[in-house]
């Protein structure tokens, strides 16, 4: 991790040192004249990152919570599978059915409805086109529900069983248990599992750069097409014809490798402040 972190420093500094800090402000991008900031770009990775966490995190708790909780025995093998089945899939396929089922989906159903009760809003005026940070969010959110399924299934089992005991025994409903008792107990853990899906949304490219728009500018509004540092790599390297093109694209990576290295390092240690450093699930 340090050698490809030097690595990037050193790419990126042409660009580093031209722009400084003003490079993730900036939502100048304009490889005619050499100019590049990068505002857009990480506004974009952070909105859809955080749309998809809004969306996947109720959903993927409720299944955490189902399957250690609620599920029968014979259940929770085969869904919790079919769960973890969505993390294998490849990201390019999420990409098309984004193409091919979530847009068309969106154009018709969601937004039209959602722009007569709340187009008021700017988060959801203009004209919808299809491509748009809130396909792209959705799309996320599909994606990271695994990640953070399983890290939470696996800090709710780590849960010690007395503390359900307890709890029932003071004539709690199995639902007050997990509520007052179980809940608690894993907050952190929890946390963790939303920030380690919050480091994956981050970093994700390719289901992204299909749906989200691919263009370079700051909007308010859900509705309108955006863009991400991931995508931005992806669709531009090959292309990058001037050195300062190619250190502008290397100081998006280095920025982006910050992100989510910072973010998958503060979900393991809550997650670890969980299970107490052993496998979660092997105690009670």
């Amino acid at each position: 991790m340090l050698g490809l972190f030097l690595q990037l420093v050193v790419s990126a500094w042409p660009a580093i040192r031209a722009f400084g800090a003003g490079f993730l402000f900036s939502s100048t991008w304009d490889p005619v004249r050499d100019v590049y900031g990068a505002a857009p770009m990480i506004y974009g990775t952070v909105v859809s990152s955080v749309l998809a966490l809004l969306l996947a995190v109720p959903l993927a708790v409720g299944v955490a919570i189902f399957l250690t909780e609620f599920a029968p025995g014979w259940m929770r093998g085969p869904i919790g599978a079919l769960v973890e089945l969505l993390a294998a899939i490849p990201s390019v396929v999420y990409g098309l059915w984004g193409i091919f089922v979530l847009l068309p989906a969106l154009r018709e159903f969601v937004v039209p409805p959602l722009q007569a009760t709340l187009g008021w809003l700017p988060l959801f005026s203009g004209t919808f086109r299809g491509n748009s940070m809130l396909a792209a969010g959705i799309i996320l959110a599909v994606m990271i529900v695994p990640y953070i399924s399983a890290v939470a299934r696996e800090v709710l089992l780590a849960v010690p069983k007395h503390q359900r005991e307890a709890a029932l025994a003071l004539g709690a409903t199995r639902w007050e248990m997990v509520w007052t008792a179980v809940l608690p107990y894993g907050r952190a853990g929890i946390t963790g599992a939303i920030v380690l899906g919050l480091g994956r949304a981050l970093g994700e490219t390719m289901a992204v750069t299909m749906v989200v728009g691919n263009r370079h500018a700051l909007s308010l509004s859900l509705l309108e097409p955006g863009y991400s540092m991931a995508a931005a790599i992806a669709n531009e390297f090959t292309e990058a014809t001037t050195a300062m093109h190619i250190a502008a694209l290397f100081e998006i990576g280095l920025v982006l490798f910050v992100m989510t290295v910072l973010v998958n390092a503060v979900a393991r240690l809550l997650v670890w402040r969980v299970t107490g450093g052993t496998p979660a699930g092997s105690r009670g």
